[in-house]
């Protein structure tokens, strides 16, 4: 989701790790309101954690924020500054301490990487929890539907989820929804773990997805908020690369619990202690200060004493050295930036708004992206690695699972290509590219299939040259381009529009192809996903624009009228 997801996430979803660009001006009233004095395109990066901020705040710089010129009211003093903000970032940045921001950041990127553990570890679970010799139960005869619920249930919980982090997120706060994330992880893991028949297990599946759609949404927003702005889009970026780290660790375990008798429990079971951690981790760390002010901005928490909190929270984030002016005035900063963002908008936009206009044409673009992503047949291969390896010649359990963990450090060595390119190349060469290269891939599997079927390497092929396109296509930019072409005013309603197509989208495509692979056979199944594919490069070349280089008011303006 990782995807992710995630998100995510969840916001998912950006992922370029670049050099650091000077924030653009936000403006209220047509003047300046945050603004340095060098003015540069935005970066992916940069764009991307901008996004996940916007969920709640519209155009409001985040409270971690060097200056260097702009508004003098809004300029905030960093540790090096002192009282003194027109020293300039590169001060700031001097000041840099990595100390305090490595456990803000680490702790809620945990929950992409156990959302990438499940798709790794479903992969050579749903191989196990089906063998007679292996699955250590007496009800291991599953049917295909069966077979497709134990593969698909943590993405209709991911999708509940979601839907439950649209409506309590904002009330909750980023912090106690990662640690509700973080105990909804503990307790779908030892369901599924212990569960004693089918329904338990789907019952875990379930319990589990709703973990990660609340982590998808929370994490990026957490890290988006705490962070400190030099280095606030390579963080976000990095919490990407967990779920595909998460992914390649899930591989991992499922090939040495593959040869083991109930092998799957320890699959599935193993998020549990790596969910303890995030847990007791995020129930360390302090609310986000960017939420507190937020609540007491729009009257749903007192001013003061929120006040109080958001600067201690800074003083935790920050470190103890900050001075108690300086965590004064980026509070006192913070508030007048988000009260001047909503003060620019009559609201955020009712639901129905996004199929209007402007929006519609933004929820047609990431939209159309997101969906494709999925029904191009993405979760059938990340889900069903391993067993397509079985098929593909690798006949034993073992030897399909530890296939499956060079496929996930190809997916790894090709995020960061992705991580790397995609704001020098641009998004439409990427996506073009990309999506040409998942439906050669496909057709390569239907060929395999159906002609080729003495020429394993062909199969492992295939799969290599699906997960390379898909990562440098499909994996980032779709939800760079989600969290970029909405419009302001209905960004947050679109982008949850935007994650639940994602994740219903995902969840009918893994449920739906075991089923369709028994029903189509191999060969047919993959054709009908390298045809789809063919579509989606259609819908790129002629739907998709460029936003390379361009703000993301440039973007509002020139792309969507």
């Amino acid at each position: 989701m990782a995807t992710h997801c995630l998100l995510p996430s969840s916001l998912a979803a950006s992922t370029a790790i670049r050099a650091l660009v000077a924030p653009t001006c936000a403006t209220h009233n047509h003047r300046p309101l945050l603004c340095n004095r060098r003015r540069r395109p935005l970066s992916l990066s940069r764009r991307s954690s901008a996004m996940d901020a916007l969920r709640v705040t519209g155009d409001a710089e985040p409270l971690l924020r060097p200056a260097a010129g702009g508004h003098p009211r809004l300029r905030v003093r960093t540790q090096a500054q002192g009282g003194d903000a027109g020293r300039g970032a590169a001060a700031g940045d001097a000041a840099l301490s990595w100390a305090p921001v490595i456990l803000p950041f680490l702790f809620p990127a945990l929950g992409g990487l156990l959302f990438g553990y499940d798709i790794g570890a479903t992969s050579g679970a749903t191989i196990s929890v089906q063998s007679a010799d292996l699955s250590g139960t007496t009800w291991f005869n599953l049917s295909s539907v069966q077979l497709g619920l134990v593969a698909s249930g943590s993405l209709y919980g991911a999708l509940g989820g979601s839907i439950l982090a649209y409506r309590v997120a904002d009330f909750l706060g980023r912090r106690i929804e990662l640690v509700t994330a973080a105990a909804l992880y503990i307790l779908g893991a030892l369901v599924t773990g212990f569960a004693p028949n089918f329904v338990a297990l789907i019952i875990g599946r379930i319990l589990y997805g709703i973990g990660i759609g609340l982590a998808m949404h929370g994490a990026p927003l957490y890290i988006a908020e705490t962070s400190p702005s030099q280095i606030r889009g390579t963080l976000i970026s990095l919490k990407e690369l967990f779920i595909v780290l998460g992914i390649l660790f899930g591989y991992l375990i499922g090939s040495l619990e593959i040869d083991r008798v109930g092998g799957w429990r320890y699959m599935f079971g193993f998020g549990a202690p790596l969910a303890a951690v995030m847990a007791l981790g995020m129930w360390s760390l302090p609310p986000s200060p960017r939420w507190l002010l937020l609540r007491a901005v729009q009257g749903k928490a007192s001013m003061e004493d929120n006040k109080k909190k958001a600067i201690q929270a800074l003083r935790t984030l920050r470190g103890r050295s900050a001075s108690e002016k300086v965590l004064a005035d980026d509070v006192e900063d913070t508030i007048v930036s988000i009260k001047a963002a909503y003060a620019g908008q009559e609201g955020e936009g009712n639901i129905w708004e996004v199929f209007e206009g402007a929006s519609l044409k933004a929820f047609s673009i990431g939209g159309g992206l997101v969906l494709f992503q999925q029904i191009t047949g993405q979760p059938s291969v990340l889900y069903y690695a391993a067993s397509i390896l079985q098929t593909a010649g690798f006949s034993a359990a073992s030897d399909a699972a530890r296939v499956a963990i060079y496929i996930g450090l190809f997916k790894l060595l090709m995020t960061g290509v992705a991580v790397l390119k995609v704001d020098d190349l641009g998004r439409r060469p990427l996506l073009i590219g990309g999506v040409g290269g998942i439906a050669l891939s496909l057709f390569l599997l239907a060929a395999y299939y159906k002609i080729l079927n003495n020429f394993p390497f062909v199969a492992v092929g295939a799969l290599l040259l699906y997960v390379g396109a898909y990562q440098v296509s499909f994996g980032p930019i779709s939800w760079l381009m989600v969290s970029e072409i909405f419009p302001l005013r209905t960004r947050g309603r679109g982008i949850s529009l935007a994650v639940l197509t994602n994740f219903g989208s995902n969840a009918l495509v893994t449920f739906a192809f075991s089923p369709l692979q028994e029903f189509l056979g191999p060969e047919n199944i993959f054709f009908l996903f390298g045809a789809i594919a063919v579509l989606a490069l259609v819908f790129v070349i002629l739907n998709v624009p460029e936003t390379k280089g361009l703000s993301l008011e440039e973007i509002e303006s020139k792309i969507l009228k």
